[in-house]
């Protein structure tokens, strides 16, 4: 059985340039001046590295070195959405040669706040159904990105949820409703539910103590496994879900490798820091001249199976052979 050895994100980390936002001012002032990229994020900077560890990588194939020619400034919504308005705002009055809109809630945010500021999106969801471009293949306008495509894949997480879990008689699954994609997610996973007869318990939860009140509905209610909907609150609060889904013993699926390497039970998704190198090389092609309504917006092509079986023991589960060939990596 081929296994991608597990790597943690400190390795690379390690090689990578420091961001812009942890140099001293003062070091910075002396510097000539560079464009400004803005990074704007609707999760945390603890909730990131990869990604801003991806966006560097990208800048850097395009030519654009971090703190040599290009600067870059973060503004972290820290999953509050609320936020990202005035956050948007602060780059558009700066202004900023690009910014890097990362996760639905920031697009929607960077695309109110300028028509005329490249923007490059990093979205979970369809950026032609949520308004965000008119097409894949013509942007048009100020925008571009790379679509995640994170909830589109909620059913196949499902039908993989349950093919671990075949007796469980009712799955959790746990959305934000302030998030844009929300509904389109759930019709996602509720057809895919009615297609393999498997009961469904929707539970919502936009900020920290309400995914407390999330869970604790779903164990009154004896669901037997979780699903877990793709949004950037989720990333942020990701030690609370991992440490509620380990304390009632609930077999949980998540959407990025991140989860299963900080020890959930399983993750199904697109590569998130390939996304932002691949947004990082267009935002550097972008400050070379070409214009966002000239780059398509790029979809993923590789999704990943990750298995953590240090957890599924702990649940109690045995993880099928089958199931683990299947798997792109097993963290053991």
């Amino acid at each position: 059985m081929r296994r991608r050895e597990f790597i943690t994100f400190l390795g690379g980390a390690a090689a990578a340039p420091a961001p812009a936002m942890l140099w001293p001012l003062a070091a910075r002032a002396q510097q000539p001046a560079m464009p400004v990229v803005g990074f704007l994020s609707s999760v945390s900077v603890a909730a990131g590295p990869q990604n801003v560890a991806g966006f560097h990588q990208g800048l850097h194939e395009a030519g654009s070195q971090v703190d040599r020619n290009v600067a870059v400034e973060y503004r972290w919504a820290g999953g509050r959405y609320d936020r990202l308005p005035a956050l948007a705002r602060e780059f558009v009055s700066r202004p900023a040669a690009a910014i890097l809109a990362a996760g639905l809630p920031s697009a929607v945010a960077a695309k109110a706040a300028t028509a005329t500021i490249p923007i490059v999106f990093v979205t979970d969801a369809d950026p032609v159904q949520q308004g965000i471009v008119g097409s894949l293949n013509r942007p048009g306008g100020n925008i571009t990105g790379i679509s995640q495509f994170f909830g589109e894949l909620g059913g196949k997480r499902l039908e993989l949820l349950r093919e671990l879990v075949p007796a469980v008689t009712t799955i959790a699954v746990l959305s934000n409703p302030d998030n844009p994609n929300a509904g389109n997610h759930l019709s996602n996973v509720q057809a895919a539910a009615r297609a393999i007869g498997q009961k469904l318990y929707v539970v919502t939860a936009s900020t920290e103590d309400e995914i407390e009140t999330a869970f604790a509905g779903a164990v009154r209610e004896q669901v037997g496994a979780l699903l877990v909907a793709d949004d950037p609150l989720y990333s942020v609060r990701r030690e609370q879900l991992l440490a509620l889904a380990a304390r009632h013993a609930l077999p949980t699926i998540y959407y990025a490798r991140e989860f299963c390497a900080a020890g959930g039970l399983l993750s199904y998704g697109s590569s998130s820091r390939d996304n932002y190198r691949q947004a990082g090389v267009y935002i550097g092609r972008i400050l070379k001249g070409e214009k966002p309504a000239d780059l398509p917006v790029l979809q993923p092509t590789k999704f990943e199976l990750v298995v953590n079986l240090t957890t599924a023991k702990a649940l109690g589960l045995t993880i099928p052979e089958s199931f683990l060939v299947r798997a792109d990596e097993v963290i053991e």
